[in-house]
């Protein structure tokens, strides 16, 4: 064997992103509440950028600033060089614009401050209190009963495993819930800590299996007690069917008392702990508006928010030319300059590409505004990258958690990007559409003889839509409409 030595050269091309690009995305990605709340930060962090807070519906007042009788400069982007000194951008700093360029963007005054305080402070007591979780329920159910230590901790163990987005269902097997060197001694203590964990409310908690929830809810005092444990233990599959017949024979049970039982069963509940998801119901604020003018042309329209009011503080403008500050002080206010610059220019950034693809998305939907959701278009989102000019993934970013107000209510952007299919003719048409249709079919049906799945294809084709007939059990199955066969036993039973 032969080894060899040596010094070898790689050329690697690495493309990374500066800090300017990746703050300029995670705004554009921002929603409207999200994007005031970050400016809120910044304010609070960084004393170079003010926002004005005039209360628009007042009439406006002269805003008296000092003239600094400065000739004009272009607006290029100060260039922050911790190698050289800037003077020449800071000299085009002093030279900027008052704030009364900034559409006269004045200081917060000392009562807007106050007001502001005590918003915040009403807000802060009129917050709802959290609401228990299934943990902290079963442990107060817990601290009633008279256990001993090792079954205590045993017991933590089992609801700590549990989660109410589950249902509450104990998904790991006891033995992963203890030591590996564990014995017998130790699981008989894990099954008797689940079998109290098992008693406790809500009833079928810490469940192993469907089967087992059900079982733990059914109580010999309920109406058709055995027959429900029988149907549980060995026909749930039957019942999910509609077997009647099968399960009559199983059983010897007559149809009604199966339908009886099955009546009951309803009344249990197959996920426990669904009560105690934390369903938090998020305020939806619109971050794009859509008008319409005289000659019936949709236009966009973005909220402002107070985002546009940013602006860099005069104070601070004043003291760098006046010359009272320090070298610390200037490198400081070199920083801070910067970042606020950063942040305004963002934040235009995003209402500039938020602007222009909202109006291309509102531009291609334009039959959806007005006459509804049958007529939505098939769209992708490389098709509004390119007419807008930029990545399929900016428009990701601008349409992610955003929510459009249109004559047809406030819809989310992604709402309008859609698939589709192609007519006999070579028209585009949406899955929306398609399932429009597939649910007119259904409801215009004979309830005694309702179609088959390829029976809908059939006559969804002679409208010129071709859908394949998985496509058409899919969608069936996600708008909830039963088989036809079910379909037709429903209506048997309805007659």
């Amino acid at each position: 064997m032969r080894l060899s030595f040596g010094q070898h050269l790689q050329q690697k091309q690495v493309q990374t992103l500066a800090p300017r690009m990746i703050q300029s995305m995670e705004i554009l990605q921002m929603p409207a509440i999200e994007l005031q709340e970050h400016i809120e930060q910044a304010l609070a962090e960084n004393p170079m950028l003010e926002l004005n807070e005039r209360d628009p519906t007042l009439p406006e007042e002269p805003v008296e600033h000092q003239d600094l009788d400065k000739p004009d400069v272009d607006q290029k982007e100060l260039i922050v060089d911790n190698d050289k000194n800037n003077t020449d951008d800071f000299e085009r700093l002093l030279n900027q614009p008052s704030p009364e360029t900034y559409e006269d963007y004045s200081k917060p005054s000392s009562n807007r401050i106050a007001e502001s305080g005590e918003r915040q402070h009403d807000q802060m007591a009129n917050i709802v209190d959290r609401p228990e979780s299934l943990q902290e329920h079963l442990r107060h159910q817990l601290g009633e009963m008279d256990l001993t230590p090792e079954m205590l901790k045993m017991c933590e163990r089992v609801i700590s495993s549990l989660s109410a987005e589950d249902g509450g269902y104990l998904r790991l097997a006891l033995a992963d819930l203890l030591p590996p060197d564990s014995g017998q001694e130790e699981m008989e203590i894990a099954e008797s800590a689940l079998a109290v964990i098992q008693a406790l409310d809500p009833p079928g908690v810490a469940a192993r299996d469907l089967t087992e929830c059900l079982l733990l809810q059914i109580k010999d005092e309920m109406p058709y007690a055995d027959e429900m444990r029988t149907l549980v233990q060995s026909h749930l599959d039957n019942l999910h069917h509609n077997r009647m017949p099968a399960i009559q024979k199983a059983t010897g049970f007559s149809i009604e008392t199966i339908q009886s039982a099955l009546l009951q069963m309803k009344k249990l509940n197959p996920k426990p702990a669904a009560e105690f998801i934390e369903r938090f119901v998020p305020t939806i604020t619109p971050d794009v508006f859509v008008d319409r003018d005289e000659q019936g042309k949709y236009t966009v329209r973005l909220e402002d928010n107070g985002s546009r009011g940013l602006y860099i503080s005069q104070y601070y403008r004043e003291r760098l030319q006046n010359g009272q500050a320090t070298a610390e002080e200037k490198d400081y206010i070199k920083r801070k300059v910067t970042a606020a610059q950063w942040l305004i220019e963002s934040i235009e950034q995003r209402r500039s590409t938020l602007t222009k693809v909202s109006q291309a998305i509102v531009d291609h939907q334009t039959q959806f505004l007005e006459l509804g959701p049958e007529f939505i278009e098939p769209l992708k989102m490389q098709q509004i990258a390119d007419k807008v000019g930029v990545h399929v993934t900016t428009v990701s970013r601008a349409v992610d958690d955003k929510w459009i107000q249109t004559p047809r209510g406030i819809l989310p952007l992604r709402r309008f990007f859609v698939g589709g299919t192609q007519t006999d003719e070579g028209e585009d048409v949406a899955w929306d559409k398609i399932r429009i249709k597939l649910q007119e079919l259904i409801d215009q049906e004979d309830k005694v003889r309702p179609y088959s799945d390829d029976e809908l294809v059939k006559r969804l084709k002679a409208q010129g839509l071709n859908v394949a007939r998985r496509t058409i059990t899919k969608y069936r199955q996600r708008m909830g409409i039963p088989s036809s066969r079910q379909r037709r036993d429903w209506s048997k039973k309805l007659s």
